[in-house]
Formats: C-alpha cells, structure tokens, sequence
C-alpha cells in the first residue's frame, strides 16, 4: 500500500485544542514511481522542491499546543497543495528557471489522476480534523506555516516574517502588530499576498468562516533544525498574545458562499446577490411570520430579530455607513422596533422563559 500522501501529528480526535496547523510545502520527496521527476538530486535542497525550515517550525508548534497538523508528505513540484483544482500553476513545468521533465508531459488524465491521489487527500485530511474541532463545539483556528527565500531576482527581502491574509484580520491583524511589538521585521501581505482564491487558507479558512492566517518566514532564519525550533520558541509568545488579543473565535464569512466541496461555479458578485436575495427573503417571512415570538427564535436557534438587524448595522459600519441600531431593526421588523412589540409582541410563558435560560444562549 502505498503512503498517504499527508503526515498527520498531533492527538487527532483527542485533541482539545482549538487550533489547527497545516504545512503546504513540508517536504521536498517525490514518490519512487515519479522517478524525481527526471531532475538533479541537488535541486531537491532548494527552495523550488519545499519551503525549507516551514515543516520543523510546524512540528514544534503544534507539539508546543498540544494541536493537529497535516504536513504534506510529497514535494511541491509533483503537485502544489496551496493551489486550486483548477490554477494553472497546479503542477509546474518550470519552476524558477528549472525544466521539470517529468510534468512536461502531464496531460489532463495525469493531472487529473495526481489530484485524486495527492491533492484531494490533503484537503480532505483538514477538512477531517475541522470537522472534529467542529463535533465537540470548537471553532478551529487554522494557520498554515510556509517559507520564502531571502532574496528574488536578486532583490534583497527585508522581512523576517510575513502575515499574509484576506479579507478576515481577526488573526492577522494582532499578529502584524504584536510580532513588529516583538522586534520582528514584519511584513503585511508580503512577500506575497494571502488573496489568492482558492488556495488552502481560502479554502478550509474563509469559505468555513473560520480565522485563519498565513505566516511565511525567511529562510536563512529556520534553515536548520535548531534554527527552526529556535525561531519557533520566539513565535510562541506572539502567537499566545495575539490569539488573546482575537475576538472569541466564531464563524464569519468575509467572502461570499460557496459550497463546501469548494466547487465553485459563479462569479462572486453573482453569489453576493443570491446571498442577499436569500437574506431579503428571510425578513420578508419573519415579517409575515408575526406569530413566531423572539423568544421562539432564541430558543432554537440562538437568535432573534434583533440580531439580524444588530447584524445588518455591522455590515454597514464595515462599509463605513453609520446606522443607528434602532433604524437598522426597523429594517428587520418592517417599523420601529417599539411598534412592533405593542402590536405583536406576547407576554413569555413559563415554559418559554424556562425553556430560554436551559438554552443559555446569547442574543442581542
């Protein structure tokens, strides 16, 4: 049988911590039956097969939390984890000036055999240890440990470190400004940007909703064992004060839906607008629905009318609108909140106020 094409670590199912490490570009192995891929053995070193130093700060880190991590077990060059399906640059035919032989030929069968085999196993392996972190009432928190090589081109990099992120900063934001506290040259988005659709963080972070991050380090900083274990020390400390420093971890779009296969066939603009066409219907039924209580909502589901329109007045104060929490529920209610309530609102039950405080839910 032949090997996963993943190294998992950590406690797995037992596991009782919220966050969850992943390492794109861990190893820099070819599978005997790919032949290293008809290139020389000393290119295996460089940057162009692995992120050199990304899987030893991966492994301390995680065994440090006490967290999962998934490592890729075979070489960026057989095929790239942090890409979609569908990028181009999937399985690469030069990298960095070198022929790969061995993907000059790969056709669409052979790419779509090395997704099935190397790729999809990958993904499937997070979205396994999400769904565990998920089971037991967990909002896992993903970061995903890369490596960059010193210069480009032969253009000097002057960060140490680099956050890289989309469109969520619940995590980048307090790692940018506790690691630059720390002393580090820190980058925002470099030396690369975090806004590449479909790739792992946007994949199992921001379709799921779940904070998440891109931290790349240089490499001459982690290029030994103990270099990387060392540098790893220091990141602890940063990583513990900047998680302090998130909101509570909880589901939070920033793009819109997609389903959870990730199989991806409209254009955002189109799903933004099916998503609010879905949300106009939604206060278009509770508007007519004037017999389901507030109390009922909080009850099942943990929310109310209130918080849809608390939730509408968020949505535009990101946009940089600001309105009022009362014409914000007015949207909800279909008038002024106080209106509704005298013409539909009832007196809780006895059950119904047992029933709200068993559910100990939160609401506005």
């Amino acid at each position: 049988m032949s090997e996963m094409p993943f190294e998992l670590l950590g406690p797995g199912e037992n596991s009782q911590s919220r966050l969850i490490f992943v390492c794109d570009h861990a190893s820099n192995r070819i599978p005997a039956e790919h032949a290293d891929l008809g290139l020389a053995p000393d290119l295996f070193a460089t940057h162009i097969a692995h992120d050199i130093g990304a899987a030893g700060v991966t492994r301390y880190l995680a065994a440090s939390y006490g967290a999962p991590a998934i490592l890729a077990r075979w070489s960026r060059l057989l095929i790239d984890l942090n890409r979609g399906a569908d990028d181009p640059t999937l399985v690469m035919k030069l990298s960095d000036g070198s022929i790969v032989p061995g993907n000059r030929a790969v056709d669409a069968a052979e790419l779509k055999r090395r997704i099935a085999r190397y790729h999809a196993p990958y993904h499937a392996a997070i979205e396994a240890e999400i769904g565990r972190a998920r089971s037991r009432g967990a909002v896992p928190v993903l970061l995903s440990i890369h490596s960059f090589t010193p210069s480009m081109k032969g253009v000097q990099r002057p960060w140490e470190i680099g956050i890289l992120w989309d469109k969520d900063a619940r995590l980048a934001a307090p790692l940018l400004a506790r690691f630059a506290a720390a002393g580090f040259v820190v980058g925002d988005n470099e030396p690369y940007s975090g806004e590449l659709e479909n790739d792992c963080m946007y994949r199992h972070g921001t379709m799921h909703g779940l904070p998440h991050v891109l931290i790349e380090i240089r490499q001459d900083l982690i290029a030994t064992d103990a270099m990387a274990q060392a540098f790893a020390e220091r990141m602890r400390s940063v990583i513990d004060a900047a998680l302090d420093d998130m909101d509570d971890p909880a589901i939070r779009f920033t793009r819109p839906l997609a389903k959870p296969d990730g199989d991806v066939t409209m254009d955002e603009e189109t799903r933004e607008k099916l998503e609010a066409a879905a949300f106009r219907r939604l206060v278009a039924h509770l508007r007519e629905r004037t017999d389901i209580q507030n109390i009922d909502l909080m009850i099942v589901g943990g929310f109310c009318r209130n918080c849809l329109g608390d939730w509408y007045r968020d949505a535009a104060l990101e946009k940089g609108l600001d309105i009022s929490k009362e014409d914000a529920r007015a949207i909800v209610y279909g008038m002024p909140q106080g209106e509704w309530k005298t013409r539909y609102q009832k007196d809780a039950t006895p059950e119904q106020q047992a029933a709200f405080a068993a559910s100990q839910k939160t609401h506005s």
